[in-house]
């Protein structure tokens, strides 16, 4: 009898043991899946600045450079794009599309020595390249939670826990184009 309630005893702990140890790498995967979740939305704040300073620079360009409509357009276009994608692959690729559109915008500047003296444009273009390092950095954040994350999600007994209760892989934000992966050039 003392045996059977020694040995009743051995199994009630084994099992409060291993559902300490599961709530504990529950807890841990959400802790990592936050993190990420907050990494995401600062690049999302950082794009929202991008997206707000982009409708300015077109102005200002405008003004300068009115048979340019196609390049104009181009950016506005992009620049709703990645307003409008959702997830981190789609806004990584309308990224792309709208950097690329930028980079059109900006090389317009070349050919208008007046738009390059403008003040207003030089302070949107440099407020640009400024919101662009943060978009960087935010995004190595980002990138840099994730694998965190992942690589907690993929290890053994971890990965029992995160399958069992849904905890899925996060995409990395990366750039498709390596011309995308360089600042945009904003020198005048």
């Amino acid at each position: 009898m003392v045996a059977a309630i020694s040995g009743l005893w051995i199994i009630v702990a084994v099992l409060v043991v291993l559902a300490a140890a599961l709530i504990g790498i529950y807890n841990v995967l959400v802790r990592k899946r936050i993190r990420c979740q907050e990494a995401w939305s600062q690049i999302d704040v950082q794009l929202k600045r991008r997206y707000d300073l982009i409708p300015n620079l077109v102005e200002a360009v405008k003004g300068y450079a009115a048979h340019e409509k196609d390049t104009l357009e181009r950016v506005i276009k992009a620049r709703q794009q990645a307003i409008d994608a959702s997830g981190v692959v789609d806004q990584a690729k309308a990224e792309n599309f709208l950097t690329g559109a930028l980079r059109q915008l900006f090389a317009l500047s070349e050919s208008y020595p007046n738009l390059k003296a403008n003040e207003n444009f030089m302070q949107l273009q440099e407020e640009l390249t400024s919101t662009e390092n943060r978009i960087s950095f935010s995004r190595q954040h980002y990138n840099d939670s994730a694998a965190v994350y992942n690589t907690a999600r993929e290890k053994v007994p971890n990965n029992i826990v995160a399958n069992s209760f849904g905890f899925k892989k996060q995409d990395y934000f990366e750039l498709e184009d390596a011309a995308a992966r360089e600042v945009p050039k904003v020198s005048f």
